[in-house]
């Protein structure tokens, strides 16, 4: 994360760290924008780190193809950032990992090119029980590294909302 993360990680981090706790859960993470950050993140945290299946970091637009199946007609819409992407690259990295849960991120980070928003984020999480989940996020031109902090928080936001409904469907009598 940059120079000084954002005070809410830690927060967001703790959150997840209780929603997974004395689980088996497992997450997979399939990162364009962020590049590995929450993969990263996850690893370095004795309370995360356990529930890491991999991380795949498909910044390029033919990795995101060839790693995990995204359609190319996905990938050529605006420059592989649009909820699709995000969806594929979920889906792909839960298909393609031995994760309950799988997370994945895609978005404009800065600085402007061409017409792109810059702190456009989509967001999709995966999981083999609860189905699918997304966000578009609108973080707005706040410099690189605050667009990935925030990325990576809305992220763990995500993942712990999906731990909690696994658990939760996990706890239901069949």
């Amino acid at each position: 994360m940059g120079a000084s993360p954002h005070p809410e990680m830690e927060v967001r981090k703790t959150e997840l760290a209780a929603a997974l706790a004395g689980s088996d859960l497992r997450i997979a993470t399939a990162e364009s924008c962020t590049g590995g950050q929450l993969a990263a993140l996850l690893a370095s945290d004795p309370g995360l780190g356990p529930h890491l299946d991999r991380g795949f970091v498909v910044y390029s637009a033919q990795s995101k193809t060839e790693m995990l199946g995204v359609p190319p007609a996905d990938v050529a819409r605006c420059e592989a950032v649009n909820a699709a992407v995000a969806e594929g690259l979920a889906t792909g990295a839960l298909k393609r990992s031995g994760a309950d849960i799988a997370i994945a991120v895609t978005g404009f980070c800065g600085p402007q090119q061409k017409d792109e928003e810059v702190g456009l984020v989509y967001l999709a999480c995966a999981s083999s029980r609860t189905g699918l989940a997304q966000q578009t996020c609108h973080f707005g031109d706040l410099g690189r590294e605050r667009v990935l902090d925030h990325a990576v928080m809305a992220a763990l936001a995500l993942v712990t909302s999906a731990a909690r409904a696994c658990r939760t469907e996990a706890a239901l009598p069949r």
